[in-house]
């Protein structure tokens, strides 16, 4: 990672001694200190090779603040936090501070699920909870353990101005946000989830940094103008410099595993980190993070998110890939909403509904080399040779809720049928699942935007650019202020509406679907079959999995998104029993879903799941 011993971590690293290395990368700084105790005192660190700055300060302990001051040529010397640092007690704009990375964990022994066996839910802690903390999250772990979940993914939870964010605008990666516990209560929560039985994932963010309180570039080349992004520059990862920059994400990543002991990281937008090099960044995250895994006898996976439809991120590096764990498969979502709302507007005018399902099932992305009416070119490859459970799919998540004007969930936009029917198509398909917090029970409260800038010129400019963002949805009105308190907490979920009428049957419903995906194999394993599937007509498909190892473990699930009667031939190889549907009278459904000739008749919306009798 760099020519620095492994033990030498960038930041500020408390030693048993009573003293802390601190290891800064600062090129641009002709000289870099540290400053103690609000300025009284003063401590040169010493530079090195390649722009690094180091040195062991006695007397510094965990708890104790500092700033860095940087001396530029031709200006004057100016503080700043450090760009490492693992703690902002008093919030982005305060100072740093050692953190104390000891904390007593009780999970000796604890391995993660391998990916196939995971269900994961999504949530975003400052809006999980009345009190928006890790500690809060920790009462609510035997239910999500109840549901069927088996690991948490936590929306990003670095360092970003304020107290209110979704969090992709941070720019002090290693630091934990104060508001929700800093990194002390995160280790809490890491060690809580693994007693309870749920492992523990981080969204990261290395393919920008927020505007507020990035002071990086005043250290070195961390951005490039070779390249533009959504965000402006490119992180630099395969120019001049680069390789301490890449050791900047690299080691980031590799942390959480070590200090942390979480099970797997989600990359944000990777289409959106360019690298030419030999070896992507990608690359080498993954091969970093699993060998500190192994090493520490544990295990974790990286899951991207990539709207380029390319199975290199998922392909092994001998075969030319990445090496990652899995991606995230918007598509699923968008052929799902298509296919039980009727919308085709923005993205997805490129889909079709159920048909597109069948070409996720049959290519993994529904766009493998496909003309996009909305990209206006084409777009993907098949990954029809990678396993299912590679591929992260769900029916809500924070950006195709939380990028709606008004941050609908599929609650504000289904009838009652059409949420339980899309709830059976996601939780009974091969890939892995993953749920976005309050699904399960359809919670009403909507997710927004929102931010807590400090930067008048700032607030104003996200509020222009939601509002131009959101003018094709002038016929409801006015978007929501992102900067208002009450946009947040309006997305506060609701816990009292899982016990309340038709919410406590969906919770019902969710758990049995849960149930069934882990005692059928047929459905997840990864010896199962390939699923052959059939459009049988543009409102309803079916496709059936089995295992060549156990012939009568064959299951067929159908999906039907139209509200007009259906009849769906069985295949007649076999005897076939109903083993659920999600129009079940005890799931508040209308009932009359049956098997009758070896023939499934389905009276309206309703997805179903057979069994080989």
């Amino acid at each position: 990672m760099s020519h620095h011993a492994h033990h030498d971590h960038l930041g500020a690293t408390a030693l048993d001694d009573g003293s802390t290395r601190f290891l800064v990368w600062a090129p641009d700084a002709e000289r870099v200190e540290v400053v103690l105790a609000e300025g009284e005192r003063v401590e040169p660190l010493t530079a090195t090779d390649r722009g690094y700055h180091e040195a062991v300060v006695s007397g510094v302990g965990p708890g104790d603040t500092y700033r860095l001051r940087l001396h530029r040529p031709d200006e004057e010397p100016v503080d700043r936090n450090d760009p490492a640092s693992r703690w902002q007690p008093e919030g982005l704009h305060g100072p740093s501070a050692v953190d104390d990375p000891h904390h007593d964990f009780t999970d000796d022994g604890w391995v993660a699920p391998p990916l196939h066996e995971q269900v994961l839910y999504e949530l975003h802690v400052g809006t999980f909870t009345p009190e928006g903390t890790f500690d809060a999250i920790v009462p609510r772990l035997g239910d999500l353990r109840e549901l069927g979940v088996t690991a948490i993914e936590l929306l990003p939870v670095w360092q970003f101005p304020g107290e209110r964010n979704w969090g992709y605008d941070g720019v002090l990666p290693y630091a934990v946000q104060h508001s929700y516990g800093g990194p002390a209560g995160l280790r809490r929560l890491v060690d809580a989830a693994h007693a309870a039985g749920i492992s523990v994932v981080l969204d990261v963010v290395y393919n920008h940094f927020g505007p507020e309180g990035n002071h990086l570039p005043e250290f070195g080349p961390y951005l490039t103008d070779r390249y533009d992004t959504p965000w402006g520059q490119a992180v630099n990862v395969d120019g001049p410099h680069s390789d301490a920059v890449r050791r900047y994400f690299v080691e980031n990543a590799v942390r959480w595993v070590r200090e942390f002991h979480v099970d797997g990281l989600r990359l944000d937008a990777v289409h959106a980190i360019p690298d030419q090099s030999a070896v992507h960044l990608l690359e080498e995250l993954a091969r970093e993070v699993h060998a500190e895994a192994r090493r520490l006898g544990r295990s974790a996976f990286l899951v991207a998110e990539s709207d380029l439809a390319d199975p290199r991120l998922v392909r092994s590096p001998d075969l030319g890939g990445h090496g990652l764990d899995g991606q995230w498969l918007d598509d699923v979502h968008h052929a799902l909403h298509v296919a039980f709302t009727g919308e085709q507007t923005g993205y997805y005018e490129d889909f079709d509904g159920l048909v597109d399902l069948q070409r996720a099932l049959r290519d993994r992305y529904v766009m493998a080399g496909r003309y996009s009416p909305h990209r206006q070119r084409t777009v993907g490859r098949s990954g029809r040779d990678v396993p299912y459970f590679r591929f992260v799919a769900c029916t809500q998540n924070h950006d195709q809720v939380g990028n709606r004007m008004l941050g609908e969930r599929q609650s504000h936009l289904l009838e009652p049928g059409q949420l339980r029917a899309s709830a059976g198509a996601l939780l009974l398909a091969p890939f892995t699942p993953m749920l976005w917090m309050g699904q399960e029970y359809a919670e009403t409260a909507p997710f927004q935007y929102f931010v807590s800038h400090t930067d008048p010129e700032l607030v104003e400019a996200v509020r222009t650019g939601r509002r131009r963002e959101f003018a094709y949805f002038a016929d409801q009105g006015e978007a929501p202020d992102p900067q208002a308190t009450e946009t947040f907490e309006r997305s506060r979920l609701d816990w009292s509406r899982r016990d309340a009428d038709g919410h406590a049957t969906v919770l019902a419903l969710y758990r049995e679907l849960l149930r069934l995906r882990r005692e059928l194999p047929a459905l997840t394993a990864p010896d199962a079959d390939e699923a052959t599937s059939t459009l049988h007509a543009a409102q309803t498909l079916s496709w059936r999995r089995g295992r060549a190892s156990v012939p009568a473990d064959d299951v067929m699930v159908v999906v039907h998104a139209g509200d007009d009667a259906v009849e769906v031939p069985l295949p007649p190889d076999a005897a076939w029993e109903l083993v659920l549907d999600t129009a079940e009278t005890r799931f508040d459904g209308p009932g009359g879903v049956v098997v009758r000739d070896g023939v499934l008749h389905l009276p309206g919306t309703a997805t179903a799941l057979l069994r080989r009798a």
